[in-house]
């Protein structure tokens, strides 16, 4: 298997390079933004392993670009030691995983044996049904072109419903990922959750895409 190592601290980026040989994998290298984005899309790579501070481009806007290309070859991204900040932008414009300089080898290689495992399929930063678009990074809901104004609750939940999108999912289901499962209040919050979602994402534009499924809970489906 081929990886893609892009970083421009060439010891960091030899010794990576050397133990993965060592592993058994052919190595790729860039040491700049550019270069490396360039060989992404040029090549097919079972995971690529990517620093955030580049040299002609970051981290953050090849994997943002490989992502808006459908691309969705694993990466494991380099964060800075205590960069929660980074850390978060790395998952949000489509890392898979993420590391903090200084690192073990071993754990990177674990990790990249996990993502090559879990392989390529695509994990979309923008979860859509139909024309209804959530953006879990910003918070942001569009129907069609129409921004919707949701509060953080109704957000979360009609989050968990569009990311199983077609799929049947219970109360106790969306009380134990919204709320928790030791939430002890009256289960029916749940409903009236749904009822608000339906006013804002629903019948003002003429759809019905969150169905209640009668005993079993709720299902959210592309209304046209």
């Amino acid at each position: 298997m081929r990886i893609l190592v892009i970083d421009d601290e060439l010891n960091l980026l030899r010794a990576v390079e050397t133990g993965l040989e060592a592993e058994g994998f052919a190595v790729d290298t860039a040491t700049n933004g550019t270069d490396g984005l360039w060989l992404a899309r040029e090549n097919d790579y079972a995971a690529i392993v990517l620093d955030i501070m580049l040299p002609g481009m970051s981290g953050f806007r090849i994997c943002a670009e490989l992502r808006r290309a459908g691309d969705w070859t694993p990466v494991i991204m380099l964060t800075a030691k205590d960069g929660d900040l980074d850390q978060v932008e790395a998952l949000d414009t489509g890392a898979d995983d993420y590391l903090t300089k200084p690192f073990s080898f071993q754990v990177l290689l674990a990790r990249l044996r996990a993502l090559i495992r879990r392989g390529g399929s695509e994990r979309p930063t923008v979860l859509t049904v139909g024309d209804l678009a959530l953006d879990p990074a910003t918070k942001r809901v569009t129907r069609g072109d129409v921004p919707i104004e949701l509060t953080t609750r109704e957000f979360s939940v009609l989050e968990f419903l569009v990311s199983r999108a077609g799929a049947v999912v219970s109360k106790r289901e969306v009380l134990g990922a919204v709320w928790d499962f030791d939430f002890e209040g009256d289960p029916n919050i749940v409903e009236v959750y749904v009822r608000h979602l339906r006013n804002k994402v629903d019948r003002p534009f003429g759809r019905a895409s969150i169905e209640t499924m009668r005993g079993s809970g709720y299902r959210v489906v592309d209304d046209g």
